[in-house]
């Protein structure tokens, strides 16, 4: 679970440094024996650290007062393979910690909590014919709705990337 986005953020940050060649013809010997990747591998790129997540394992990025809410890699893993996808409608009012849809899977269904109060100002439509997107690209494509944030200081009660990795280890012990 966060190994794949650790390995998805060090990936792009590997290919950012990547020398360009005038040449079409790398020898690998050259490649292996230069050291091109200048800043340490970890998760927490601009775009990676910008995530925040709630206990319920959801996660939320927030660009120009839009939220963009989802489930965690640990969730969907969980969750299995996701066969339903009930999401509100656009303009539903939520509050921090409310109910606002469901998945459901071949194992289980789960409830979905607001991370942030705000308005829901879009649906990822896309989940009512294809669910399994959130299995597949839960942090990119399977993203579940984006809502405006009222009250941007609730950001602070979220956990950031290593908190919920913390978390994930105290419930697995």
């Amino acid at each position: 679970m966060a190994a794949r986005l650790a390995m998805r953020c060090a990936y792009a940050q590997m290919v950012s440094v990547l020398p360009l060649s005038k040449s079409s013809v790398f020898s690998p010997t050259r490649i292996v024996s230069q050291v091109y990747i200048k800043r340490p591998l970890s998760a927490s790129s601009r775009l990676c650290a910008a995530l925040r997540y709630t206990d319920k394992h959801e996660w939320v990025s927030v660009d120009g007062g839009v939220g963009t809410v989802g489930i965690s890699s640990f969730a969907q893993e969980a969750l299995g393979d996701v066969v339903y996808c009930g999401l509100p409608d656009v303009g539903t009012q939520l509050s921090q910690s409310d109910e606002f849809g469901a998945l459901e899977s071949v194992k289980a269904a789960s409830e979905l909590y607001s991370p942030l109060t705000g308005e829901v100002v879009e649906v990822n439509s896309t989940l009512a014919d294809t669910p399994g997107l959130v299995n597949k690209s839960c942090y990119k494509d399977g993203w579940l709705v984006k809502m405006t944030i009222t009250k941007p200081e609730e950001l602070d009660s979220l956990m950031d990337e290593a908190a919920y990795e913390r978390y994930i280890k105290s419930i697995e012990d």
